[in-house]
């Protein structure tokens, strides 16, 4: 895809409230990092208590992954995961709008080498993320230390479209974004030997995937990153986000390459990348992304997981400016 570009109409009077509030978060991210994260804590206190189906849904999903908690541990571990969300919000902020020299500052990076050394033999990599609520502000991080492309979905609202896409580029010239759909440029990329994001740790349906256990339940998983690795000839390379106590900052991690991936079995793939999510996830439950609808697809004769809960409506997209 080419680089955003801004045109005029991107000021017309009916956007007016989306720059109001882009002002305000890039004045909220020019503050100190520690008062940053105070209120995203008070955000997302606001936020368990406005979510509704959200809220829900997150602890639908908590019950389910973790039956071994008793009734004020769940809602310990809700709260906090809230909060978790509610930083996720600042931490965006400083993604899009912090320079790089700030952004170094709060990181520390371990096991670079997995990435570089398949990049620089002219492999690929699928380099595997995963849903945490330091998502937003890992892929800058891991984009400041390694040239990655990414996968990217426009938004309905041009002017978001726009602050998100010039916030996400901003830190790696050399990267190339593909739309979502498109397959074909992400394997070519692959192909050549570039490092492409790839999270594959939510239900997308079962068309193009596979029913692979998840805290002991079926969950429908993607097969992509099996194709990817197989066709697009790449190792698949894990890494995690942590955001550590005492606002010191994040840890990143990148992982060894997933050697058994692709086994020639996409099922047994799928498995393998449930497990090694699974892990990660126990190691650190309060900042995984609890408030998506990871078990809406079910085996057949399975109840609906989240039965009675509210769904949101799609909106009609607007014509093209």
């Amino acid at each position: 895809m080419e680089k955003p570009r801004f045109r005029a109409a991107l000021l017309r009077p009916r956007y007016w409230p989306t720059w109001l509030v882009f002002g305000i978060w890039f004045l909220l991210a020019q503050l100190p990092y520690r008062w940053q994260l105070g209120l995203g804590r008070v955000l997302g206190r606001l936020m368990l208590s406005l979510a509704g189906s959200r809220r829900t849904i997150a602890e639908r999903n908590l019950a389910l992954c973790f039956p071994h908690l008793n009734a004020n541990q769940r809602k310990d571990l809700l709260r906090r995961n809230f909060a978790a969300n509610g930083i996720a919000v600042m931490e965006t902020g400083m993604a899009w709008f912090r320079s790089d020299d700030w952004l170094r500052k709060w990181f520390s990076i371990e096991g670079l080498e997995h990435l570089r050394a398949p990049v620089d033999r002219g492999e690929g990599v699928v380099l595997l993320a995963m849903h945490f609520t330091t998502l937003e502000i890992g892929a800058q991080f891991i984009s400041m230390c390694h040239t990655v492309d990414g996968m990217y979905r426009p938004h309905k609202n041009p002017v978001y479209d726009y602050v998100q896409r010039k916030g996400r580029e901003r830190h790696g010239a050399d990267s190339q974004v593909f739309q979502r759909k498109d397959v074909r440029g992400m394997l070519r990329a692959l192909q050549q030997g570039r490092a492409v994001w790839y999270a594959p740790d939510q239900d997308y349906g079962i068309r193009q995937g596979v029913f692979a256990p998840l805290f002991g339940h079926p969950a429908a998983t993607v097969t992509g990153t099996s194709r990817f690795a197989r066709i697009g000839r790449a190792r698949v390379v894990p890494y995690v986000v942590t955001r550590l106590e005492e606002e010191r900052g994040y840890h990143v991690k990148v992982y060894p390459p997933m050697e058994e991936i692709p086994s020639g079995d996409e099922l047994r793939d799928a498995i393998l990348v449930n497990q090694f999510v699974e892990a990660r996830v126990r190691d650190n439950p309060a900042q995984y992304m609890w408030v998506h609808r990871r078990f809406k697809t079910r085996p057949a004769g399975e109840p609906d997981v989240y039965e009675g809960v509210r769904k949101r409506k799609k909106k009609r997209r607007r014509p093209a400016l």
